[in-house]
């Protein structure tokens, strides 16, 4: 039996925090289930991996994306499994588009959307905060963005949640491999229909804008495009949905958060940092070793797949004070929840963005968060680590 840790299991799926502490007190770079994976769970550490791209690839992933069963999908070619020089010209042209004159533009709309969720849960108090509130507002901001029908962001949802299975299914799994393949094709042939109506009439979209964006007078392919749609359109969602979700559970945790909020809401940007830092959306990022290389005092071999465990960084307490306490206003060193360097959240700003104008819209409408089950499921994943469903009542103010 190995005496490896399962980051799986349920006990550490439920509340990671322990067993991260521990990693970092006596195995701060070690191998762990499933997978056998190298994980890395010092700051320190993890910030040296992010900037050394040249000893730890982000390209050398692109397996991990398209299995043997599955001979096509777009994720392996987009922005996320590129090392430089071709990560630099992919984004330079896509950051373009995310500018702050393009967010600004985006902020009455999502006040709007918060605005008639809240409006919608208040009177039935007994909600889930994931389906009714967290999953909405971010996919609401994809589609505007992109310019795709709204009424099929949960239809977007859904393809995003079977691509994110295609590298953890077992090779026996059939019909899951079935149903990726099948996900990639409808997706592709409803996106490539899209960028093909936009070529012909041009319109104010994130799209339209990539279509016409140029470096050097290069442009994206269409397979590059079509890549990035295959990243944003779930990535773009999920993570955000994750934020609020832990927004949400940590004002229901802890009912003078929400009080002092409410009396100075000019603090939730401050409360946003600290949500991510404290319970960030994204717990891991792979990299693998292109040469043998030491971290931590352990020499890791050439091509060795590395997990940086960024949930555990983000409480290190060699780093952050009191880092096991959530504290508003807290300064100091940056968190590792939106990444580092060239790899840094290309959509950082919009996620920010969604989630306060989240909470400007919730917290003037309540008085408590309570939670009306004490159990949480959550997803699988390596990378994002969020609830599935959160039941919770609304008390108003």
């Amino acid at each position: 039996m190995s005496s490896r840790l399962n980051l799986m299991a349920p006990e550490v799926r439920n509340n990671p925090y322990p067993f991260y502490a521990e990693l970092r007190r006596n195995t701060p770079v070690c191998q762990v289930d499933p997978g056998g994976f190298w994980a890395i769970s010092r700051y320190e550490d993890i910030l040296g991996v992010l900037k050394n791209s040249k000893s730890f690839s982000s390209a050398a992933l692109r397996p991990l994306f398209r299995p043997q069963w599955l001979n096509h999908n777009p994720v392996e070619d987009s922005l996320l499994v590129q090392d430089p020089p071709v990560h630099a010209r992919l984004r330079n042209l896509i950051q373009r588009a995310f500018t702050p004159t393009s967010l600004n533009r985006l902020e009455p709309l999502l006040r709007k959307t918060s605005e008639q969720l809240v409006q919608d849960m208040m009177p039935r108090r007994s909600v889930d905060i994931v389906t009714d509130f967290s999953l909405p507002i971010p996919a609401t901001a994809i589609c505007t963005l992109l310019g795709l029908d709204i009424s099929r962001r949960m239809q977007f949802k859904r393809w995003g949640d079977v691509l994110a299975t295609a590298s953890s299914l077992p090779p026996g799994d059939l019909a899951g491999h079935e149903e990726v393949r099948t996900t990639v094709r409808d997706m592709e042939a409803y996106l490539r229909g899209v960028i093909e109506q936009r070529r012909r009439d041009l319109s104010d979209d994130l799209i339209s804008t990539l279509l016409q964006g140029r470096v050097d007078g290069e442009a994206l392919t269409d397979e590059e495009l079509m890549s990035f749609l295959f990243l944003l359109l779930p990535a773009g969602t999920e993570t955000t949905a994750h934020l609020l979700s832990f927004s949400a559970l940590l004002l229901a945790e802890q009912p003078e958060l929400l009080e002092q909020l409410r009396a100075q809401p000019e603090l939730i940007p401050s409360f946003v940092e600290e949500v991510l830092r404290f319970e960030p959306p994204t717990h891991g990022l792979f990299r693998m070793t292109i040469e043998e290389v030491e971290v931590g005092g352990v020499r890791l071999p050439a091509n060795a797949m590395v997990l940086l465990l960024v949930g555990a960084g983000n409480r290190d307490e060699g780093i952050f004070q009191e880092a096991e306490q959530f504290m508003l206003g807290r300064t100091g060193p940056q968190g590792l929840a939106l990444g580092y360097g060239i790899h840094y959240c290309i959509g950082a700003a919009l996620a920010r963005l969604e989630t306060r104008v989240a909470l400007e819209a919730l917290l003037p409408r309540i008085r408590r968060i309570k939670r009306t089950s004490e159990s949480v499921q959550w997803n699988a994943s390596f990378l994002v680590r969020g609830p599935t469903t959160l039941p919770v009542e609304l008390v108003p103010a």
